[in-house]
């Protein structure tokens, strides 16, 4: 189950370019909640609590309970457009959800037991080729992560899509078939050892 967060917004009157940027002369970020069939609703927001959810993890696929003019919507963050030069949030868009929602997120790939993978421990190094992966889930069972178990992978080995453990009621969308997710590939140094032994082959340097 998803952790809901709840945030207090202020209602909008107006939409449009002119509306955005008097909240912005307010000290406020305008935003947007819209979907599941229902009139889009404008609000602001206190950039603080705006910066604040999205420097905690998972920011993308937390849902989010907004409370608004005495109700809630329940919602997930679909896009922040920030400043070119700052890069403060300056307006912000919500998905509205349902228990019966199926959404399409990007849900982050981490790794697990890297000191217990014979290939890392022989000096390989993890390419991690795919930082994210897409997923369908409902909008209440959407993992916070997909976690990869690196126990006893070797050097030159690939992990895959279809390697992946997904939670279930989730899948994986892919525009490649079994996309590579990670390998564990050759170190790219040669040992020290081995170094002086080609170059004492090569007659050393010169006198």
């Amino acid at each position: 189950m998803s952790v809901v967060t709840t945030i207090s917004v202020v209602a909008r009157d107006r939409a449009g370019k002119g509306a955005a940027r008097a909240t912005r002369r307010q000290g406020l970020v305008p935003g947007v909640i819209y979907g599941n069939k229902q009139s889009p609703v404008t609000f602001a927001i206190d950039p603080r609590l705006l910066w604040a959810e999205m420097n905690k993890p998972g920011f993308l696929t937390r849902l989010f309970d907004i409370s608004i003019e005495g109700r809630t919507e329940r919602a997930l963050c679909r896009d922040i457009q920030r400043h070119p030069v700052t890069d403060q949030p300056v307006h912000v868009d919500f998905l509205r959800v349902s228990a019966e929602s199926k959404v399409h997120v990007h849900v982050p790939v981490h790794f697990s037991n890297q000191d217990k993978s014979t290939g890392i421990k022989r000096g390989g190094v993890l390419n991690v080729v795919l930082h994210e992966i897409e997923i369908v889930a409902a909008a209440d069972a959407i993992p916070s992560e997909l976690v990869i178990d690196l126990t006893g992978l070797d050097i030159g080995a690939s992990i895959h899509l279809s390697q992946v453990q997904l939670p279930a009621g989730v899948t994986a969308v892919s525009h490649e078939k079994d996309a590579t997710v990670a390998t564990i590939a050759a170190p790219t140094v040669a040992p020290a050892a081995e170094t002086e032994a080609t170059t004492e082959a090569g007659g050393g340097s010169a006198a």
